[in-house]
């Protein structure tokens, strides 16, 4: 299908009769459906992407009076946000890129091309401090995020480890939610790691969040044990990748792709997570599309799934007895 792009001409009739943050709002909707951008990195309405755009170029932020929105825009103005509009139409570059910002777990991050977009629905997780998994007197994982009994407080983590961080969102949500924790983030991605590094110092958790160069577990210190391993790994598989609009192709290919099934990065993790993990530990990893591959890899083997209530599936958590009582299962997946 060919791609459509958005005309000068457009552009300039915008300019010249289009005054208010409003107008430029509704213009920018009715520009991205009219020519196909793709939405699904950091925003999932049309309504939400253009006053992101808008809102952020103008420098003003969600909690903005309503009435500004009636305010005229100067020329320059209206040239700077038709800039980005052509950007994001024409080149299909992502908002979140074009402003370099994007909001995870409710804070704000720093991003560029060097990683991916935060959108994992591990944010709901974190914000609840993975109330989901309080274990009731059965020993049975609660499904329900809210209402749970006081009795059910969680056992707060003391080390937190976040495989393939990117970005660093995660790593620093979980010392937000955690603040007593010490939170430990791997990337194999130097480029990454200079965006996480970014985002540590803005937070101003340098005294939290460690980052550490490595390709998975390969330079975690083997003594280590952590009480909760979170991941966001590459899991999209070829087919898929094959199929992705063109606004993705502006993340690092490496920060996506993970073979033919999606589950490289995810077998490994599996096979060694259990020795890594504190004796209570937990493991959560997010998968996506590639749930039912792994389903079919291990479908002898009771992961939980996980649901949420703002959206977004493919995660799923193992106990440290459920990785150490499957490890052999999950190293013969890799020799």
């Amino acid at each position: 299908m060919e791609q459509l792009h958005i005309s000068p001409e457009h552009l300039q009739e915008a300019g010249e009769y289009l005054n208010t943050i409003r107008d430029f709002i509704r213009f920018g909707v009715t520009a991205l459906r009219q020519y196909d951008a793709h939405l699904g990195q950091g925003t999932d309405d049309f309504f939400a992407e253009s006053s992101a755009l808008v809102l952020q170029t103008l420098s003003l932020d969600w909690s903005a009076d309503n009435e500004i929105l009636d305010a005229k825009l100067l020329p320059s103005e209206k040239q700077q946000v038709l800039d980005l509009l052509q950007r994001r139409i024409n080149e299909r570059v992502p908002t979140s890129y074009l402003l370099n910002l994007s909001y995870f777990a409710g804070k704000p991050f720093y991003v560029d091309e060097r990683v991916l977009i935060p959108r994992s629905p591990i944010a709901e997780l974190i914000q609840q401090r993975f109330a989901p998994y309080f274990l009731d007197e059965h020993g049975k994982m609660h499904d329900n995020l809210h209402n749970l009994p006081v009795s059910l407080q969680p056992k707060t983590p003391e080390r937190i480890l976040d495989l393939c961080t990117g970005s660093g969102c995660i790593a620093i949500a979980l010392a937000y939610a955690y603040p007593d924790a010490a939170v430990d983030a791997t990337d194999i991605s130097k480029d990454a790691l200079e965006v996480a590094a970014i985002n540590v110092e803005h937070h101003n958790m340098q005294y939290q969040v460690a980052l550490l160069e490595s390709d998975l577990f390969d330079r975690v210190p083997a003594e280590q044990q952590y009480d909760l391993i979170v991941s966001n790994p590459p899991y999209v598989d070829a087919e898929d990748m094959a199929d992705l609009p063109a606004e993705f192709h502006h993340e690092p290919e490496m920060a996506l792709a993970a073979g033919q099934d999606g589950l490289d990065l995810v077998r490994k993790m599996l096979a060694v997570a259990a020795d890594y993990l504190s004796e209570d530990g937990l493991l959560v990893i997010e998968v996506g599309n590639s749930e039912w591959a792994l389903k079919q890899a291990f479908h002898k083997i009771d992961f939980h799934w996980l649901q949420f209530q703002k959206g977004g599936s493919g995660i799923f958590a193992l106990t440290a007895q459920q990785c150490r009582e499957y490890q052999a299962i999950f190293q013969q997946s890799i020799e």
